[in-house]
């Protein structure tokens, strides 16, 4: 079943079931796919999908950031409830060591020697991380092996 059914599927689910926090986390995600659709003239296809909903975390987690700043617990719970309906539709994260050897394999395949190789390398890692990792942290490590 495509991600985008799953989710319109999951959303009936959460009407019928009246759970208001996972209709609301559900519809979220709906508009941010359908947004981008309409923008882009495309229909999404599951990696897209993908992309949108860790899109949508990014921002959560940076809302989080900003609302603990500012001492308002209740947003942060609800923008923690959003995430967690949201990584529901991503496939399991990637461990350390398991980034740490693709990473590996990248430089090997690409013949990165230096900090301008860099993009190679992310571009041969996009595909294989694609919503199993952070790429910020990833871009941090691939970094540090080149010694910038």
């Amino acid at each position: 079943m495509a991600l985008k059914d799953r989710i319109k599927r999951d959303t009936v689910d959460a009407m019928r079931a009246k759970d208001a926090v996972k209709l609301s986390a559900l519809r979220m995600l709906s508009a941010a796919i359908q947004r981008r659709e309409v923008d882009e003239r495309i229909t999404l296809d599951d990696s897209q999908v993908m992309a949108a909903i860790e899109k949508l975390i990014k921002q959560s987690r940076e809302s989080i950031e900003q609302y603990e700043k500012g001492a308002r617990a209740d947003l942060v719970a609800k923008e923690r409830a959003d995430v967690a309906v949201w990584q529901a539709y991503l496939p399991q994260p990637l461990t350390d060591a398991e980034i740490d050897t693709l990473i590996t394999d990248a430089i090997t395949a690409t013949g990165a020697a230096s900090i301008k190789d860099m993009g190679k390398v992310m571009g041969a890692l996009k595909p294989k991380l694609a919503g199993r990792a952070d790429m910020g942290q990833v871009g941090a490590k691939i970094k540090s092996r080149l010694g910038a």
